[in-house]
């Protein structure tokens, strides 16, 4: 682990000296690639060097405990030497974790789409609660949301809502989220307070450029139509709302709520391209058998990952047997414990099925 944490620090410093070399200030394209790979190694080397620091001054404070010393200075040194083994092991921990090879669509924005499943009115209300949940999630993370698409129910819930989150590291976070979210709670329909259980899905989809995923001109078909609002109401007369079908996969994207026929095009083509990518990673998921598959889901949008219990302020993440009774936190955006706890299962996973060794 140390030769490979050497050799990268080597080329931390070599990319510091690369950057302020002029010629490669002068290339816009070189100068972004060496950024970005220089920030990609910043965490991993800004650990090393804690632990190379922290190792020293262990190794310092033991040879002092070999020497003469009095009882209270003794103390003194057996209580740092405590400190720093501490602090080595917790540097270790964080960098065993660093090393781990990356997704590498985790540091793209997302495109999320949530939908009313089994339910009715009650899981479109919830649909809008997931929603507010993420974007709270977002606004404490500093991304920024940007709804994409919104086809509101009657009493004001989201039979199908689409937004993108931008920031870095959005999909690294958020990836685990797909799949059937559950709630019991007394619905804003039920009259009788009895408690209902009802169902939305989420999923979520990296961000892709078109030269991950070309999509060409002559393999779409551009319909365009009016938008409309809650319960299908026509809410202009012009035909700024589009829907765009794939036609080598059938797969189709609609966006209403931009500004004009171009952005809605703009924003349905980004919903496809996400779309057919989620699409080939199913497909290339699908050659694993189950017991290579990840404990903590395959993505699948009607597997049930998660059921929120309004009675008892009880959250379950079914997959990693995770109960947090603090659900009024969670619906706030609060969801940093859930998502640490599945990416060290994810992490776990991979070192089980050997993907992985320091």
């Amino acid at each position: 682990m140390l030769d490979r944490l050497q050799a990268l620090a080597d080329r931390y410093d070599k990319l510091s000296e690369l950057l302020c070399d002029p010629d490669v200030a002068s290339d816009t394209k070189k100068l972004r690639e060496y950024s970005k790979e220089q920030s990609d190694l910043q965490e991993v080397y800004d650990a090393y060097q804690e632990y190379k620091t922290v190792s020293e001054q262990l190794a310092d404070a033991k040879t002092m405990l070999a020497e003469k010393l009095d009882d209270e200075m003794r103390e003194l040194v057996k209580m740092e030497v405590a400190e720093l083994s501490e602090r080595k092991e917790q540097l270790e921990a964080q960098i065993h974790v660093l090393l781990m090879p990356k997704d590498p669509n985790d540091d793209k924005n997302v495109i999320v789409e949530i939908r009313g499943a089994a339910g009715g009115e009650e899981a479109a209300l919830f649909a809008g609660s997931l929603y507010r949940m993420y974007t709270k999630y977002a606004d404490a993370q500093g991304w920024k949301v940007e709804l994409m698409e919104a086809n509101e129910s009657d009493l004001g819930g989201f039979k199908e809502i689409i937004f993108m989150v931008k920031g870095k590291g959005a999909y690294s976070k958020l990836k685990f989220e797909s799949g059937a979210h559950r709630v019991q709670r007394v619905p804003e329909t039920e009259s009788g307070g009895r408690i209902h259980t009802s169902t939305s899905t989420v999923v979520v989809m990296p961000e892709v450029e078109d030269i991950e995923v070309e999509v060409k001109e002559s393999d779409i078909r551009v319909d365009t139509f009016c938008s409309s609002g809650a319960g299908g109401q026509s809410v202009n007369t012009t035909k700024s709302a589009v829907r765009v079908t794939h036609v080598p996969t059938g797969i189709v994207a609609t966006c209403q709520d931009g500004k004009s026929q171009n952005s809605n095009k703009e924003m349905a083509l980004r919903v496809l391209r996400a779309r057919i990518y989620e699409k080939m990673m199913q497909e290339e998921t699908a050659k694993y058998d189950s017991e290579r598959r990840s404990k903590v889901g395959t993505g699948d949008r009607s597997e049930r990952i998660r059921t929120y219990n309004f009675p008892q302020s009880r959250v379950t993440d079914h997959r990693i047997g995770l109960t947090l009774h603090k659900l009024d936190q969670v619906m706030d955006g609060d969801l940093d414990e859930i998502v640490s706890a599945l990416t060290i299962a994810s992490q776990s996973e991979m070192v089980e099925r050997g993907e992985y060794s320091a």
